[in-house]
């Protein structure tokens, strides 16, 4: 019955002429129908005739997994959504779970039970017209990495005003490119000084386009970052983190050079991303771990690049 209620919800939410009305990227879905499939889990699944609290929160487990894995297999998600809402949804789900726990020992007639549970499942399809009424609200995040390389400052500044082409044996594991956000290949740098243009690929079709407003050779670059997203295929990110849409984008990016002595500098690489949803309180732990991931990614390879006995080009 969980699972069954989160498939519907999800197949309602996800309705293109409805989507005035109930939206995926919403609070009353993300929120309100992983509360309401476990608390209809244990509701049913239960019926009050134990007090094992503990399958009150492992229970809604079950009815969460096949309802994302039903929403996989029907492609009305891709991995990367699953793998972000999944610990949001096994905690609410769990706390839904308890209540339908604690309730079933508070409603005794069966009147009150069905008023309970029918409140509890609509709940989310009455919130979600009354969220849409609201703006989304907008946030700009800024993300600091950096890295201690043994070189000299304009070896590494060789190395991050154009990036060769990443080769097979430099890529590594990451946890962001696990999930499916594709790693980085080259970028190519198309004149010099301020108004200089860097052409950042990533795999499957991803392009950057950045426009330096800063050139201080060999300190510090800075660029401004626009998604080339009319050439990204359809099946590279999912619909709800593609990079320059409605929820999510990357609006600049900054290195610099701090040089510590005894030919080692320390890097700095900054981000600045825009995130709008109506639950930014939980995408940007996200956003900000996959971007210091990301960024993480390629201050390793510049690192290795630099200190390699030919040093960096």
């Amino acid at each position: 019955m969980g699972a069954a209620y989160g498939v519907f919800a999800r197949f309602v939410f996800g309705l293109g002429v409805l989507e005035d009305f109930f939206e995926v990227m919403s609070a009353a879905f993300i929120i309100g129908v992983p509360l309401a499939l476990g608390f209809i889990t244990v509701w049913f699944g239960e019926s009050g005739k134990s007090n094992n609290w503990w399958l009150w929160i492992v229970l809604p487990w079950l009815s969460s997994l096949a309802c994302l894995a039903c929403a996989l297999v029907l492609a009305w998600e891709g991995m990367i959504c699953i793998v972000l809402l999944l610990p949001l949804i096994l905690v609410l789900s769990s706390i839904g779970g308890l209540l339908a726990g604690i309730s079933l020992k508070i409603f005794k007639s069966r009147r009150d039970r069905n008023y309970c549970v029918t409140i509890v499942a609509l709940l989310p399809f009455f919130a979600s017209p009354i969220e849409q009424l609201r703006s989304i609200d907008s946030e700009t995040r800024t993300v600091r990495t950096q890295i201690e390389i043994h070189a000299d400052a304009q070896t590494v500044w060789n190395q991050i005003r154009s990036v060769p082409l990443i080769t097979e044996k430099e890529q590594r594991f990451s946890f962001s490119h696990l999930i499916g956000f594709p790693r980085p290949l080259e970028a190519k740098l198309v004149g010099e000084g301020v108004g200089a243009i860097r052409f950042a690929t990533f795999e499957k079709g991803v392009l950057f386009v950045e426009t330096i407003n800063e050139w201080d050779s060999p300190h510090r670059l800075s660029f401004s970052i626009r998604a080339d997203t009319k050439d990204i295929p359809p099946s590279t990110f999912d619909k709800h983190v593609i990079i320059g849409g409605k929820y999510f984008d990357v609006l600049t990016g900054t290195y610099w050079i701090e040089d510590v002595g005894n030919d080692d500098v320390i890097l700095h690489l900054s981000s600045s991303q825009r995130l709008s949803t109506r639950f930014n309180f939980y995408s940007h732990f996200w956003t900000d771990y996959l971007m210091a991931d990301l960024q993480n990614y390629i201050l390793g390879i510049i690192k290795k690049r630099c200190e390699q006995p030919m040093g960096g080009p």
